[in-house]
């Protein structure tokens, strides 16, 4: 999957058309985070293979699938941003976690390789705040001594549209520093202080690789797919750990998604030796009584194949599957709570 791929997804959607032979099959609308894009389509080619239903998934931020979904302009919406309960409440909906994977800072320094660089939460806070300017900043090198930093101006690659990979980052920055929290605090959208904006995961790392000495933040998958200069971070432990499955998934241990109403969960800054610092759920929104309920059911079917054959596809891109726990009380909630016209559970 190429950069000019991630581009063009993000100007528009991936439909997957059934064939004639199953021209009867319910077609799936959707909208939202960028973040898990790469897998959605993943699955969404292999579920219309198996079974000829499409799904036609638009990836325009978390921001843009929630208005979608309130709105009842598409059968799903996806978020980075859980909602919280009252919220859910109020627009009839249901939200869960579909996914769990990692946001990592990327950058573009020619000669340094990915994971050569170190950064922490305070360093990229400073960064982001426009108060470390150059790559060759006495407090960047304190923690890569042996790592050749240039003197290169620092280019702030940030969200232009409303994002749950940005809530998760900003959450991220406002639990290591105070400064963060106090000037900028934690949001889908923020006013930033420094920087150049982007659409979407794929904008922000388009950006990133074609501008010299930028720093972004993206999911891991788009960083690793395109062979992004990534850096190691140092996490609440003070242990400097790697953007890996093993790391997102020591993070993601730490939830009880049992006890989390509405399935409200961040899991930024989680303790643990081995935890990814920056690491999130992507949570999927479906209205209780949807207007159709036949694309409802649909929707429903398709998360429940990916949940029982995506999570293959989902590790080969570094994302994490959900516990077979968790799905359980996943599937137990769509029963209970989305229903027809007629009353009866869509699940």
């Amino acid at each position: 999957m190429t950069l000019q791929f991630l581009k063009r997804a993000a100007l528009g959607a991936f439909a997957l058309v059934a064939t004639a032979g199953v021209a009867l099959a319910v077609d799936i609308s959707g909208a939202g985070a960028t973040f898990p894009y790469p897998i959605y389509a993943k699955w969404a080619e292999a579920y219309k293979a198996a079974t000829g239903a499409s799904l036609n998934y638009q990836s325009i931020g978390s921001g843009g699938g929630i208005k979608q979904i309130k709105a009842r302009t598409v059968t799903f919406g996806a978020s980075d941003q859980p909602l919280k309960p009252e919220e859910l409440q109020a627009a009839g909906l249901i939200q869960w976690p579909q996914i769990i994977g990692g946001i990592v800072p990327v950058v573009n320094l020619e000669g340094i390789a990915p994971g050569a660089l170190t950064l922490n939460g305070e360093l990229i806070a400073k960064i982001f705040l426009g108060e470390i300017t150059s790559w060759d900043d006495a407090a960047i090198k304190k923690l890569n001594p042996k790592v050749k930093l240039p003197q290169l101006p620092i280019v702030v690659a940030h969200r232009s549209d409303g994002s749950g990979t940005t809530f998760n980052f900003t959450n991220y920055l406002s639990k290591v520093s105070p400064a963060w929290k106090e000037k900028v605090g934690e949001s889908s959208a923020v006013e930033w202080p420094v920087g150049v904006g982007a659409k979407g995961n794929e904008g922000v790392a388009n950006t990133v690789a074609n501008t010299k000495g930028a720093i972004g933040y993206v999911e891991y998958a788009y960083a690793k797919q395109n062979k992004m200069t990534f850096a190691k971070m140092a996490n609440k432990d003070g242990k400097i750990v790697a953007p890996t499955s093993e790391a997102f998934q020591a993070a993601a241990s730490n939830a009880d998604w049992a006890k989390a109403p509405g399935f409200y969960e961040i899991l930024t800054n989680e303790a643990g030796a081995k935890s990814w610092p920056i690491t999130a759920a992507s949570f999927i929104l479906l209205p209780k009584q949807p207007q159709d309920s036949a694309a409802t059911a649909e929707a429903l079917k398709f998360f429940a194949w990916a949940f029982a054959n995506g999570g293959k596809a989902a590790e080969e891109l570094d994302y994490i599957p959900l516990p077979a726990n968790v799905v359980t009380l996943i599937k137990k909630t769509w029963a209970s709570e989305v229903k027809g016209a007629d009353g009866k559970a869509l699940y």
